[in-house]
């Protein structure tokens, strides 16, 4: 008669044990027990193999398996298998499209709730996971465990084709794709398409002409983060890219590989025209104009137009001296 009672008020809606520390109510008394421990911080369902302790029998159980291994939970859609019956049902939620959870204030919905919870965060502006060596907060543990490896140089995801190594697996995953050929972002307006959601996004911007990262110091706005920092640093003088073989240093790591190839006298930029081959990309782009006949850099001053920047940098000065 118990269960049947307890089974009930599953339909009835009615919680009659409540709890004197919060506004928690629930069905049962063992569920309210189990509860009451989460302000009281006691775990007494101890692991025989390992010192983790646990607030509820069934987290215990759950834990279990992490040492055999076993995952109970499996999908008749796919190979996936999980330890939990929470995972396993948040999984469904990805053949069946699925998204119960919803925003009350914007239109963003997941199929899982604590993704809803972080969503949240975006509103709220709260960053509760703070480092203890910087400034840094963000609204996940796995962004800070991520930003951790920053200050301690671990990178423990590893290709398992060339010698990369990342401090995250979303840039691994991303990385793979270089050997695989694969690009899943595609353009809606044009042809191009990239290895992941950041490039696509940089793209866009050319066709809406939007520069969302701006300088606070001059005039200067780009389409990403990345290219902002490489700017800031023409103001503050900082080369953090360093030649191990002559006195060389720089704002890239891409013009420092470009340096270092004038030691080892690579040229791995061809022309596909002539016999040409460069040190980097920039210089087989201003060389393929000569072909095409094309002028792409004008002088916003007088006709002038050429091949490549650093000769309308050279052009502009006439002006200004000009001018002076």
């Amino acid at each position: 008669m118990t269960n049947l009672k307890i089974h009930i008020r599953t339909h009835t809606g009615e919680k009659p044990f409540k709890c004197n520390v919060c506004d928690y109510y629930c069905i049962t008394n063992s569920k309210l027990k189990s509860h009451m421990r989460t302000h009281t911080g006691e775990k007494p369902f101890k692991c025989n193999i390992c010192n983790n302790c646990f607030n509820q029998m069934t987290n215990l159980k759950m834990h279990m398996h992490t040492h055999t291994g076993k995952k109970p939970f499996k999908c008749n859609a796919c190979d996936y298998c999980s330890i939990t019956s929470s995972n396993f049902k948040s999984h469904m939620r990805t053949h069946t499209g699925e998204k119960p959870f919803k925003c009350n204030i914007c239109d963003y919905c997941c199929n899982q709730m604590t993704n809803l919870k972080k969503h949240m965060l975006t509103h709220t502006g709260e960053k509760p996971f703070k480092c203890n060596m910087c400034g840094y907060c963000c609204i996940t543990n796995s962004k800070l465990k991520s930003h951790m490896r920053t200050h301690t140089g671990e990178k423990p995801f590893k290709c398992n084709i060339c010698d990369y190594c990342s401090n995250q697996m979303t840039n691994l995953k991303i990385h793979i794709r270089t050997h695989t050929g694969e690009k899943p972002f595609k353009c809606n307006i044009c042809d191009y398409c990239g290895t992941n959601k950041a490039h696509l996004k940089s793209h866009m911007c050319k066709h809406t002409g939007k520069k969302p990262f701006k300088c606070n110091m001059c005039d200067y706005c780009c389409i990403t983060n990345s290219d902002l920092k490489k700017h800031m640093r023409t103001h503050t003088g900082e080369k953090p890219f360093k030649c191990n073989m002559c006195g060389y240093c720089c704002i890239t790591n891409s013009k420092l590989k470009s340096h270092m190839r004038t030691h080892t006298g690579e040229k791995p930029f061809k022309c596909n025209i002539c016999d040409y081959c460069g040190t980097n990309k920039a210089h087989l782009k201003s060389h393929m104009c000569k072909h095409t006949g094309k002028k792409p850099f004008k002088c916003n001053m007088c006709d002038y137009c050429c091949t490549n920047k650093s000769h309308l940098k050279r052009h502009m000065r006439k002006h200004t001296r000009e001018t002076i």
